[in-house]
């Protein structure tokens, strides 16, 4: 089952996040149909937010066909995304690591590395290259 983040700092709407967490679960594999996601309650009492929130964010899952509530059992999933292939993100994970451990050996802390990833992937997007 998914576990739910928030980053109060990233401007983004509370319910977007759990959108996009869903479908980044669904587009690496984590989450695929037939899994099940929290209750809006298991939501709300681990974040701390309106239940509302939780509602909104899987009724717009459900709207696009990725999720489906079953009254008085949860919602599940019952779409997904055509997934990575599993050897690339292999690939790209190990890479990940090789240059976490080469910011940490140049002496950054885990909030330069998060800044400098953030900026370099705006960055990215702004020049269509992600």
């Amino acid at each position: 089952m998914i576990e739910f983040q928030l980053d109060t700092a990233s401007g983004v709407a509370t319910y977007l996040q759990l959108v996009q967490q869903v479908r980044h679960a669904l587009q690496l594999g984590i989450l695929e149909p037939g899994d099940q996601l929290p209750t809006a309650q298991q939501v709300v009492g681990k974040l701390a937010i309106n239940p509302n929130t939780v509602l909104k964010a899987y009724r717009d899952l459900e709207r696009e066909g990725l999720v489906r509530a079953r009254p008085g059992q949860g919602t599940f999933v019952v779409g997904s995304f055509p997934g990575t292939d599993p050897a690339a993100q292999a690939r790209f994970l190990a890479s990940m690591a090789d240059w976490l451990r080469s910011a940490r050996s140049a002496g950054l802390g885990p909030d330069d590395i998060e800044a400098i990833y953030r900026t370099a992937f705006r960055n990215c997007f702004a020049e269509g290259v992600a």
